[in-house]
């Protein structure tokens, strides 16, 4: 298997177009064309980390941080991400990192510390926008449903928990062939009026490609004619953060509690608590207290993530508890989704976990 292929894996569960803007997500080092030889999961790529994969002959590291936020403008090995580099390319390493996409897709970060704290019900907290499109395309009448059946098998048509969604007008389609067209019905030069469907659904704008692949094969006429219309709606099947709910209530401290064993902090920080029980629960993983505003109006009564600053605690305004369980604990079970999705999915070489600490954050 090549490194292409890997990443083609990662990315059909995480696509790349699910990163925030300011994120480098993707193939960072390496070939694409290159053979893998075992792969190592780890959070953060460091020296150590490389190194591990040089022990263990593993030529390929997926990593959730991206080793490479900004452009380089040398290598002369004076910082760590610059050692990491050099290091890599030293050894032949392809890193590939998914960030924020795996943040953002359904059964990502967010959703497995979800499911961690035992949260059923589950839906994305803050939706991505600009992500859906209206494809139109118009069929003739006895061959409309086998083009739906396409099209909704390519991943069109899925609005919340309804699949095969479509809107379908009766009209009529006017073309007339020029030379060297086959035309499917009528004649080539010569005006054809055709009892036509308007058919219209909903597609994410990252599997468009590939409905529009399917439409076409099985849409019967030689030049198929369809339109692509953005829309402002959310994608409720992708976006930061999750909120759902735990099977009982659970009185306040001990919720927290549960919290810190769960994600094993050694210190988690927490604004007064607003409720005596908690059950409804908000879940961002890494630096999510931007989400505070969505927290709120899903009725949570509890908004876990990190990197919450001190005045931030305040917004809280006794409306919600505010955990903040540290940035690596919150994202350290992505190195389980990658082993998921990878595990089952190659079978010639190994796909391993790295053993080495890269939290930088120590506690006493």
């Amino acid at each position: 298997m090549k490194v292409h292929e890997v990443a083609s894996i990662l990315e059909g569960f995480a696509p790349l177009s699910f990163q925030e803007d300011y994120d480098n997500s993707g193939l960072l080092i390496g070939e694409p064309n290159h053979e893998v030889t075992g792969i190592l999961l780890t959070i953060d790529v460091t020296p150590e980390v490389i190194a591990e994969a040089v022990e263990l002959g593993a030529n390929m590291i997926v990593a959730h941080h991206p080793l490479i936020f900004k452009g380089l403008k040398r290598l002369t090995g004076s910082g760590l991400v610059e050692r990491s580099v050099m290091l890599a390319i030293r050894h032949n390493i392809a890193v590939y990192a998914s960030h924020t996409n795996t943040d953002s897709v359904e059964g990502g970060v967010s959703f497995r510390m979800g499911h961690k704290l035992g949260l059923t019900d589950m839906r994305v907290l803050k939706p991505l926008s600009g992500n859906l499109v209206k494809l139109v395309t118009f069929v003739p009448e006895a061959y409309a449903e086998v083009v739906r059946e396409a099209i909704f098998a390519a991943g069109a048509g899925v609005i919340g928990n309804y699949d095969s969604c479509s809107y379908n007008i009766q009209g009529f389609g006017t073309f007339r062939g020029g030379e060297g067209t086959n035309p499917f019905v009528g004649e080539k030069g010569k005006l054809h009026v055709e009892p036509e469907i308007r058919l219209e659904t909903i597609v994410p704008r990252h599997i468009l490609n590939r409905v529009v692949a399917a439409m076409i094969k099985a849409h019967p006429y030689e030049e198929v004619a369809y339109d692509v219309y953005p829309l402002e709606l959310p994608y409720t099947k992708a976006g930061l953060g999750v909120v759902g709910n735990l099977p009982e209530p659970i009185p306040s401290i001990p919720f927290i509690e549960l919290v810190k064993q769960t994600f094993s902090s050694p210190c988690v920080k927490y604004s007064n608590p607003t409720k005596e029980n908690i059950q409804r629960v908000a879940i961002c993983g890494g630096t999510g207290i931007s989400l505070l505003p969505q927290a709120l109006a899903s009725s949570a009564d509890v908004f876990v993530t990190a990197d919450v600053k001190y005045h931030q605690f305040f917004d809280a305004d006794s409306r919600i508890t505010i955990l903040d369980i540290g940035h690596f604990e919150s994202e350290q079970f992505t190195i389980d989704i990658f082993y998921d999705l990878l595990s089952k999915k190659i079978s010639n070489f190994a796909v391993l976990k790295s053993k080495v600490k890269t939290n930088p954050i120590n506690y006493i």
